[in-house]
This record gives C-alpha cells, sequence and structure tokens, in this order.
C-alpha cells in the first residue's frame, strides 16, 4: 500500500474528502517525524513505538575497491510494533 492508497482508506474510513484525508496524514507524518528528530519518543496505543536510536561507526567495506572503510555514527529511526500490530 502506498501513500495514495492510504489517504483513500483514510477517507472511507473515516467520511472525510481526499484532500482532508491527505492534509490529516501528512500533519500525522510531519508530527510523528518532528518529535522524533527532537529526540522525544511517540508511542501510539495498540500500534507501536517510534523512537531515535544512536547507530555507533563501524568498518565496512567499499565493494568496488575492497578497501575497508569507517561508516560513521549516526541516529536512525526505530519502530517497534505494539500488541495490536502483531500478526
Amino acid at each position: 500500500m502506498n501513500k495514495t492508497e492510504l489517504t483513500a482508506k483514510i477517507a472511507e474510513g473515516a467520511g472525510l474528502s481526499k484532500a482532508d484525508a491527505k492534509k490529516a496524514l501528512d500533519a500525522t507524518l510531519a508530527a510523528i517525524a518532528k518529535a522524533v528528530k527532537d529526540g522525544d519518543k511517540v508511542t501510539l496505543i495498540g500500534f507501536g513505538t517510534f523512537a531515535a536510536s544512536k547507530r555507533p561507526a563501524r568498518k565496512g567495506i567499499n565493494p568496488q575497491t575492497k578497501k575497508t572503510i569507517t561508516i560513521a555514527a549516526k541516529k536512525v529511526v526505530k519502530f517497534k510494533a505494539g500488541a495490536g500490530l502483531a500478526l
């Protein structure tokens, strides 16, 4: 399912127009992204948790030259599924 299909499902389920559903989805995703970037954890009960995590620097191999390189440390977003989302 892509964003357009998700927007259509939201519009159908909530009785909104597709334009309003798209605005709501965009606002929700933007709010989650901003909160995680600011270091907050976003928990949606029954769905899951979004949180930022630090990934340490590590060694890697350049596939073209086969030389060892250092991959820099960075922050990544992790998602942990909630009980309501378990398959």
